[in-house]
């Protein structure tokens, strides 16, 4: 399963990349607020920071465009200005008929915001490069959604749908690992999300154990 950073922060990016090996970046209008520079300062700097490293970077559209003509105009111009920039476009009837004639043209589409099997379908037989199924904003709400997210795997290798699915919007470690259970191809999360998914309480105390044990031995010489 391949890990992308849901960030638009390049000191994030860089680090995840360099230490942690992401295969990928997913941003949205709300992490480029968050990065505190415009919109296309944001994306010109992951083109000029990013293009070397041959990694998908979604970039999401105008969420108030609501015509797929439009969509279609904003995503071909944002699509220019990288080979490695994939565009987000929302999960509606005008974004999928924006996604399948994007498609067509050899323009990679992460359909974006998805929350039911049927709309995963239809990303599927469209051939979008992805899917993003959102698990952590349901499951905050108290929705179980093991059962979307591997009846959504299922359904793709049934017809053999080349659409991977990027797991979006995950809080925690757990639903990592049950994204990693069922078979999804990518999650992607938060910088910090990553971090607490490397550690655990009971790898420290084994550790102050093991220190404890090192302090006490006599170290001895190799030679």
């Amino acid at each position: 399963m391949k890990y992308f950073l849901d960030s638009a922060k390049l000191d994030e990016i860089k680090y995840a990349y360099e230490n942690w090996g992401i295969d990928g970046v997913t941003s949205n209008p709300k992490h480029v607020k968050r990065s505190g520079k415009p919109f296309y300062t944001v994306i010109k700097e992951f083109a000029e920071e990013f293009d070397a490293l041959n990694f998908p970077i979604s970039v999401e559209i105008d969420p108030h465009l609501t015509e797929a003509k439009d969509m279609i105009a904003q995503a071909k111009e944002i699509a220019a200005l990288s080979p490695n920039f994939v565009i987000k476009i929302p999960c509606n009837e005008q974004g999928l008929i924006a996604t399948k004639k994007l498609t067509e043209e050899g323009i990679k589409v992460n359909v974006t915001l998805v929350f039911s099997t049927s709309q995963g379908i239809q990303v599927g037989r469209i051939g979008a490069r992805y899917c993003s199924p959102f698990i952590g904003w349901q499951e905050a709400c108290g929705v179980d959604c093991s059962l979307f997210l591997s009846d959504l795997v299922a359904i793709y290798k049934n017809y053999g749908f080349e659409t991977e699915i990027i797991v979006a919007a995950l809080r925690n470690g757990k639903q990592i690992a049950e994204a990693a259970t069922v078979g999804a191809d990518i999650v992607t999360c938060g910088f910090d999300v990553y971090k607490e998914s490397f550690e655990h309480p009971f790898t420290d105390k084994g550790l102050q154990i093991f220190q404890a044990s090192w302090d006490d031995t006599e170290k001895g010489s190799l030679l």
